[in-house]
């Protein structure tokens, strides 16, 4: 997952089978404004790109964070959502181990089972319904292979950004098989943080929510959500509106902070499935490339230098069976990369 993005932050104003299911394309933001109450709020609407992840069967994913206009809600700074796939014509989930070091990787699946290796010694299935949080600290390495038996495969994957205190952790993995719980008849699924009354057990560096929202058809959802947080709402199934802004599949709603209170609306009349993602903004200065965040070029670049080497700092993969063994790390950009800002506290573009 190649990603050549440096961000600079503005100040910060204090389970089972998928059975909700087009694609939406890429282009810059649009944003609606209503009156600034609980049921109309500012909404950013950000479209993804389709980016191909390699290989002559190559899987595509629908990247909605990072984006040149918006490259972080809180401390997400990663959004992967692809799927639903028919595996017999993609060829499935196949990564061979890689790098990451300086942020937590966040699996969420809809549908499938994919196979987890790290350098840390976990080894599991990754199953819907089930949180699957990889803490890569200064370094990890892991792989990523969809299970035989899998038909289909659905799913996102979630990047957040370890904040100055926390970037050289050791490297951790945890798994949470969440309880969904109703609300004002909506299903949710809150696998970090807190959110209407349910708290996630997994670890987190930074305060962010994230939860997956499944609407009845032709239901409606209003949520309390902390006003320090902004927040981003990725329409996986169905289209809604988020405080009276119509999104579409594909598409994520981003709201600055400020509201206490988040309205959604089931606009097609056959359900919706949502990922809400949430957290005050992120005030510290990153670098993203490839698979690596950092703060500086140079740390950039020794990050590519230790992996391609084969040093210890991002360990070794157990068990894994492929060809190749290992993805090596691309060439760097003949640019210096450099830091570029978000709108300012939690703003609208």
């Amino acid at each position: 997952m190649l990603v050549l993005i440096a961000v600079r932050p503005a100040p910060q104003a204090v389970a089972g089978e998928d059975h909700l299911s087009g694609t939406s394309a890429g282009g810059p933001p649009r944003w609606h404004s209503g009156s600034v109450d609980a049921a109309r709020v500012p909404v950013e609407v950000v479209t993804p790109r389709v980016v191909p992840l390699g290989g002559p069967r190559a899987m595509t994913v629908r990247r909605t964070l990072p984006q040149k206009g918006r490259s972080l809600v809180g401390a997400w700074c990663f959004v992967d959502h692809y799927g639903p796939d028919d595996v017999d014509e993609t060829g499935g989930m196949v990564v061979p181990p890689h790098p990451h070091a300086g942020l937590q990787t966040v699996t969420w699946l809809f549908a499938g089972e994919v196979e987890h290796r790290d350098s840390g010694g976990a080894h599991c299935l990754v199953r819907p319904g089930e949180v699957n949080l990889m803490t890569a600290g200064r370094g990890v390495a892991h792989s990523e292979v969809s299970t035989p038996g899998t038909t289909r495969l659905h799913g996102v994957q979630l990047w957040v950004a370890l904040p100055q205190d926390a970037r050289d952790v050791g490297r951790g993995f945890e798994r949470h098989a969440t309880t969904p719980v109703t609300h004002e008849g909506s299903t949710l699924r809150v696998f970090v943080g807190s959110l209407a009354g349910v708290r996630s057990p997994v670890r987190t560096f930074s305060e962010i929510v994230g939860a997956e929202i499944v609407l009845a058809p032709g239901g409606s959802l209003e949520l309390e959500v902390d006003p320090t947080y902004e927040h981003g709402l990725l329409v996986d199934a169905g289209s809604v509106a988020l405080g009276g802004t119509p999104l579409v599949r594909g598409e994520l709603g981003y709201t600055g902070v400020g509201p206490g209170r988040l309205v959604l609306e089931d606009l097609d009349g056959t359900g919706a499935r949502l990922l809400l993602l949430g957290g005050p903004p992120f005030g510290e200065e990153i670098v993203m490339w490839w698979n690596f965040v950092a703060r500086t070029h140079d740390e950039v670049v020794e990050m590519r230098e230790e992996w391609n080497a084969r040093g210890e700092r991002f360990g070794e993969v157990d068990g894994y069976v492929g060809d190749p063994m290992w993805l090596p790390a691309p060439e760097l950009p003949h640019v210096h990369l450099r830091p570029r800002s978000n709108p300012p506290n939690g703003a609208i573009v």
